[in-house]
């Protein structure tokens, strides 16, 4: 006999102001022989999703599918979630883990402490045929990225996939853990002939709480012969062009959320070829991108709401996949997370701080160097590119980047810090929603957003010897024309100078238009 702790899920309470919540997106089981406790059943339908107008139907509810759930800790994703449940085969033999699950393992493993889960279905067998994964692959992209993404209905009973940002405004990372998986070529039987991957054995862990009780060691499954997903030209421009306009959605639709994806592993032979593919295919936006045709100089271009994770990451808690390899950017995220909670949003998460939630990883591919005086392909890559890589002190996140062409975006502390503005302005503009739009609206929003960078400037956000030269705040009838009075907008102007960028930032808010939950839930 002995004693069985059973995690018990409470209803976390929201946290529409966090930086550090990650939204996973993506295929993955429900454990069936469980059902759901009041607790998260309360959950969602405080969130809407039982009862109300969008009410989603309980075969739907029990299963999780298409219901976005917040979770706070490894142990309760594990209890709903069937993360390790992924078959090998058509016909249901062999066991191994889904992408989504690794990822949300290592979130936690690294840092993170609250995550957003949304199911959009069971993950398909790892080896199935060509034939199927071709047919199949058009239908599972959809439901990440369905075909009216761009246009979203305000009603939220037909969303799918990453149309559910829209009613969850805690989140302020959202992950795609699947796409290289759905976009690269699977081997149809076990690769034999491949050399096994050395993992290091498990060595001890400072416990620190349910941080590493995600690194465990999985069970070994013999799955280090099986190689993981690669992908060829037309697999490459599928990612990219996946990748392209989920980056445009969260641009357009969720300003202040950032979109954290993988570098997916290229062909055997081609993997020195990474920085060449990505430039080639458009995902890193050049100078002459059309997205920067009209973008100033300042102001937020697409590419700053995306980061690129690199390489793929070898450790004992990854026996469980194929090749004993996992995409970087749960372990991204982690960082992200985990730095935003004890430094604040606007640092780096790189250099020394992230290391100690690294130190189970043994290995990665592509194999990367560092610190020959930016020489190799990884120190390259690393300018607009997220790199993990060893140093002489263990693993550590060498460059915290977005994919933006411009100098002053490039740094993600800057973007994330604009991010969590926007959050601010749009809880602002829920207490204000109603209020005559006139100077004394003004003069009120003025003051409240000018407190609250005194107060991210005595934490070291802005840079400048002062506050005059740290930003400027402008909401009068000089940043609103006649027919954005008339049309009831108000709209601010504001210049800074976040403590990583040597140059000015520009953002234009429009509080009348700013996404609340409020305005969903009247406009459904």
């Amino acid at each position: 006999m002995g004693l069985v702790f059973d995690p018990v899920a409470s209803r976390p309470a929201p946290a529409p102001q966090r930086c550090d919540v990650a939204c996973f997106i993506g295929f993955v089981g429900r454990r069936r022989h469980r059902a759901l406790m009041p607790a998260l059943r309360e959950q969602l339908a405080a969130a809407g999703w039982i009862g109300g107008l969008w009410a989603k139907g309980e075969a739907d509810i029990e299963a999780l599918l298409g219901v976005p759930l917040v979770v706070d800790s490894w142990h309760v994703f594990d209890r709903w979630y069937a993360w390790d449940d992924r078959p090998l085969y058509p016909g249901g033999s062999g066991r191994c883990a889904s992408y989504l699950g690794a990822a949300v393992r290592s979130f936690f493993a690294r840092g993170g402490r609250r995550a957003v889960i949304l199911r959009v279905g069971d993950p398909a067998p790892l080896l199935e045929g060509d034939s199927a994964r071709a047919v199949s692959r058009v239908e599972r992209l959809r439901a990440l990225l369905p075909a009216d993404l761009q246009t979203p209905s305000p009603n939220p009973a037909p969303w799918r996939g990453i149309q559910h940002l829209l009613g969850l405004p805690e989140v302020s990372m959202v992950l795609l853990p699947d796409l290289p998986d759905l976009c690269g070529n699977s081997p149809s039987v076990p690769l034999t002939d491949l050399p096994v991957a050395a993992v290091a054995k498990e060595s001890f862990v400072e416990c620190t709480g349910d941080r590493t009780a995600a690194a465990a060691t999985a069970p070994e499954r013999a799955l280090r012969r099986i190689a993981p997903p690669r992908l060829d030209a037309p697999g490459w421009a599928l990612w990219a062009e996946a990748l392209r306009s989920a980056q445009t959605f969260v641009a357009r639709r969720r300003p202040d959320c950032g979109l954290l994806a993988s570098v997916p592993l290229a062909l055997q032979g081609q993997t020195e070829a990474v920085t060449d593919r990505l430039r080639q295919i458009g995902v890193l936006l050049g100078p002459d991108a059309p997205e920067l045709a009209d973008a100033k100089p300042g102001v937020r271009d697409p590419g700053a709401f995306c980061q690129l994770a690199w390489p793929w990451l070898q450790s004992p808690a990854h026996a469980d996949l194929p090749g004993a390899l996992a995409p970087a950017e749960g372990s991204l995220a982690g960082l992200v997370a985990g730095t935003a909670l004890r430094l604040g949003a606007f640092r780096s998460a790189a250099g020394d701080a992230a290391q100690p939630w690294l130190r189970d990883v043994a290995g990665s591919e592509p194999e990367v160097g560092w610190g020959t005086g930016g020489q190799t392909p990884a120190e390259q890559l690393s300018r607009q590119v997220c790199v993990l890589a060893p140093s002489p002190d263990g693993w550590a996140l060498q460059s915290d980047v977005t994919t933006s062409p411009q100098e002053a975006w490039r740094s993600a502390g800057a973007s994330r810090l604009m991010a969590a503005l926007s959050r601010e302005v749009r809880h602002l503009s829920e207490a204000v929603a109603f209020e005559p739009n006139g100077p004394a609206l003004w003069a009120l929003v003025t003051r409240q957003l000018d407190d609250l960078l005194q107060r991210w400037w005595r934490v070291g956000a802005f840079s400048g010897r002062s506050t005059a030269e740290a930003w400027s705040l402008r909401c009068d009838r000089s940043t609103m024309t006649q027919n954005d009075l008339d049309q009831g907008r108000l709209v601010v102007q504001l210049q800074l100078r976040p403590a990583v960028s040597i140059e000015t930032l520009t953002v234009v808010f429009n509080l009348a238009t700013a996404p609340t939950a409020a305005a969903l839930r009247e406009a459904a």
